[in-house]
C-alpha cells in the first residue's frame, strides 16, 4: 500500500471516528438540553425526529450530488457544515430554533455519513483490500469517547452548550484538515455513466438496503430501549442500567475490529448469515434474560454480533456499481429508515403488550437478515482491481498499480 493510500484509509478512519464523536455528543447531552429549555419527552422526541428527518432526506437525495461530485468532494463541504450546525444546536435559544438547528445537524451528518462511507469504499477498492469494518470501528471510538467526554463535562458541571460548541471548535479544523487526504473517485463514473448511475442501481442495492434497515434497527433499539429495559424490566439500578450501551458499543468496536479478517476468510454472504443469526440468538438471551446481569453481559455479544453488518453491506453496496456514491446513498437511506421507524415499532408494541415482547422484534429482524443474505449472489462484487482505481488518484506509483492487479481478492 503507497503512502498515499495509508494516508487516504486514515484519513477516512479520523472521518469516522470524528462524525461519531459529533453524533454522540450531541444525543450525550440531550438531558441537559430538556432541562435547560424545559422540553417534555415529546418536545424531545420532536428535536431527535427532526435530526433524523433531516438526515434521512439528505441521504435520499445524495444519489444524483455524489455521482456528480464525488465523496472526496462532499466530504470536503460536508464536513466542515456538520460541525458548524452542531453549534447551531449549542446556541438554540428556544425549541423552534433548536428544531430547526437539529434538523440542519441531521441534514449535514447525513452528507457526511454517505460521503464517508463512499470513501471508505474508494480506499477499499484502491488498496484492493476489505477494510471497511475497520473503519466502521472509527465510529465506535468516536461514540465511546463521546459519551466519556459527555461524563466529564457533567462531572464538571459544564452546560451542554459550552460542552458541544468545544466539540465542534475541536473537530472542525481536524475536518478541514483531512480534506486533504481523500482519494478522488475513478475518471470513468464521470459524466453521463454516473447520472445513469444515480438514476438506477441495480437490484441488489435493495437488498443490501433490507439488510442495513434491519441492522440499523437491531442499533436503535438498543440505544433508545436498552436503559429503560434494564430498569423498568429487569429492575436494574440507574447506573447499572447505563452501563448497557457504552458495554455494546465496545462489543461492536471488538466485532468490527476483527470484521474485516473474518470477511476475508469467509466471504460477505456467509458473514452476513452468520452475523444475522448470532444477532437472533443472543439478543434472544437478552431479552429472556432472568437478571439484568445477565442482560447487560448480552448486549456485549449483541454488539459483536451485529457489528459487521451494516459494515459489510455498505462495503457491498459500494462496489455494486462504477461509482459507489449513488447505491451507498441508497442502502444508508434504507437504513436509516430502520433507525427512525425501530424505535416507534417498538414503543407502539410496548403499549400494547410489553417492552420484553416488544425487543423480541429483533430476534426476528437477525433473522430477517440471515435469510435475505442467502438471496445475495454468491460471489458478490469485491473490492475493485487496483489498476481500475488507481489511476484517478494522483501519486500512485503504476508499477505498484500493476502489481496489485495481478493479485485481486475474492469476496
Amino acid at each position: 500500500m503507497t503512502r498515499e493510500l495509508k494516508t487516504a484509509r486514515i484519513g477516512a478512519i479520523v472521518t469516522f471516528v470524528l462524525a461519531g464523536l459529533l453524533c454522540g455528543s450531541f444525543t450525550v447531552r440531550i438531558p441537559a438540553l430538556a432541562d435547560r429549555l424545559e422540553l417534555n419527552e415529546a418536545a424531545v422526541g420532536a428535536v431527535l425526529l427532526a435530526w433524523g428527518v433531516g438526515a434521512l432526506v439528505t441521504m435520499q437525495s445524495m444519489r444524483a450530488v455524489m455521482a456528480r461530485a464525488g465523496s472526496r468532494t462532499v466530504l470536503r463541504v460536508g464536513g466542515p457544515l456538520c460541525a458548524a450546525a452542531l453549534v447551531l444546536v449549542a446556541l438554540a435559544p428556544n425549541f423552534p430554533l433548536l428544531l430547526a438547528g437539529s434538523a440542519a445537524f441531521g441534514m449535514a451528518f447525513g452528507t457526511v455519513d454517505i460521503a464517508m462511507n463512499a470513501q471508505g469504499s474508494v480506499v477499499e477498492r484502491a488498496a484492493g483490500r476489505h477494510l471497511m469494518n475497520g473503519m466502521h470501528a472509527g465510529w465506535c471510538v468516536g461514540a465511546i469517547s463521546a459519551g466519556l467526554l459527555g461524563t466529564l463535562a457533567i462531572a464538571a458541571g459544564l452546560p451542554y452548550g459550552t460542552h458541544l460548541m468545544l466539540v465542534a471548535v475541536a473537530a472542525l479544523p481536524a475536518l478541514i484538515a483531512i480534506g486533504r487526504a481523500y482519494l478522488a473517485e475513478p475518471r470513468q463514473d464521470a459524466g453521463r455513466g454516473a447520472r445513469t448511475t444515480a438514476r438506477r442501481v441495480p437490484p441488489v442495492v435493495y437488498l443490501l438496503g433490507v439488510i442495513a434497515f434491519c441492522a440499523f434497527m437491531v442499533e436503535g433499539t438498543i440505544a433508545d430501549w436498552n436503559g429503560l429495559f434494564l430498569r423498568d424490566t429487569l429492575g436494574a439500578p440507574e447506573a447499572l442500567a447505563a452501563l448497557g450501551y457504552p458495554l455494546f458499543e465496545a462489543g461492536m468496536l471488538a466485532g468490527r475490529l476483527a470484521g474485516d479478517r473474518v470477511r476475508a476468510r469467509v466471504g460477505a454472504p456467509a458473514l452476513l448469515g452468520l452475523s444475522g443469526l448470532a444477532t437472533a440468538a443472543t439478543f434472544a438471551v437478552v431479552v429472556s434474560a432472568p437478571t439484568a446481569g445477565v442482560a447487560i453481559t448480552g448486549m456485549v455479544f449483541v454488539g459483536i454480533a451485529v457489528a459487521t453488518i451494516s459494515p459489510v453491506a455498505l462495503s457491498l453496496a459500494g462496489t455494486a456499481t462504477g461509482a459507489p456514491g449513488p447505491a451507498i446513498a441508497q442502502t444508508s437511506a434504507m437504513g436509516y429508515a430502520g433507525l427512525l421507524l425501530g424505535p416507534v415499532l417498538i414503543g407502539f408494541v410496548s403499549d400494547h403488550a410489553s417492552l420484553r415482547t416488544a425487543m423480541f422484534t429483533a430476534v426476528a429482524l437477525g433473522v430477517v437478515i440471515a435469510v435475505t443474505a442467502r438471496l445475495l449472489p454468491r460471489r458478490t462484487a469485491v473490492p475493485e482491481r487496483p489498476a481500475l482505481q488507481l489511476t484517478a488518484s494522483p501519486g500512485v506509483r503504476q508499477e505498484e498499480v500493476r502489481q496489485a492487479a495481478k493479485d485481486p481478492m475474492a469476496a
